[in-house]
């Protein structure tokens, strides 16, 4: 799910995590070692149904794949309950500067995915969700005329991405996007022949 400009996700609170009003977070971020260096930080429901809300982060550490985090003002297990679904966010403006070449990964949710491999750029469809937890190398989540097409987000196949364009080109191998076309079932069991 894309965050909504102008705010970066950070977070996802899951549940309280301790007596003292700490939260337990699903890190959405590349970069969860810059909760060290800030402060002040946003809480927004997912679905935008709330204006954001100014909080302090006054304590954080990582455990078990995720953060733990204590805000000020956040001092009971009721209170940290009443925190459970909503959303960690910065402003846009405040995300960690990039290397040359380098790309957040949120910005691509919303690009349409060209596949530039033949003689003629052909649309492939526009790029839903981002997997990072699939293998060394991210899955583009692209929703296709044919359905939901997962397509490495490889540097080798990169070509060209103009985020002002919202477009991405790739140079995709022969049989790629058929691996996820749907498959005819001849209403024989797998185990038939």
């Amino acid at each position: 799910m894309m965050a909504p400009e102008p705010w970066v996700w950070l977070a996802r609170i899951r549940r309280p995590q301790g007596r003292k009003g700490e939260v337990l977070a699903e890190i959405l971020t590349d970069f969860p070692e810059k909760f060290s260096e800030r402060k002040q930080l946003w809480l927004t429901a997912e679905d935008e149904s709330s204006a954001p809300r100014t909080v302090e982060l006054i304590n954080h550490w990582p455990h078990k794949g995720a953060m733990v985090l204590h805000f000020a003002g956040v001092d009971s297990i009721s209170a940290a309950q009443a925190l459970a679904g909503l959303i960690v966010a910065i402003p846009r403006s405040h995300r960690a500067p990039l290397d040359n070449g380098e790309i957040y990964i949120g910005d691509l949710i919303g690009c349409a995915l060209i596949d530039v491999a033949g003689d003629s750029a052909a649309p492939v469809g526009e790029i839903e969700d981002v997997d990072r937890s699939a293998g060394p190398v991210a899955l583009l989540v692209v929703r296709g005329a044919g359905g939901e097409v997962l397509v490495p987000f490889a540097e080798s196949y990169l070509r060209h991405i103009d985020l002002e364009a919202k477009r991405v080109e790739m140079a995709l191998p022969e049989g790629l996007l058929e691996l996820n076309a749907p498959q005819s079932h001849s209403g024989r069991r797998p185990d038939e022949r």
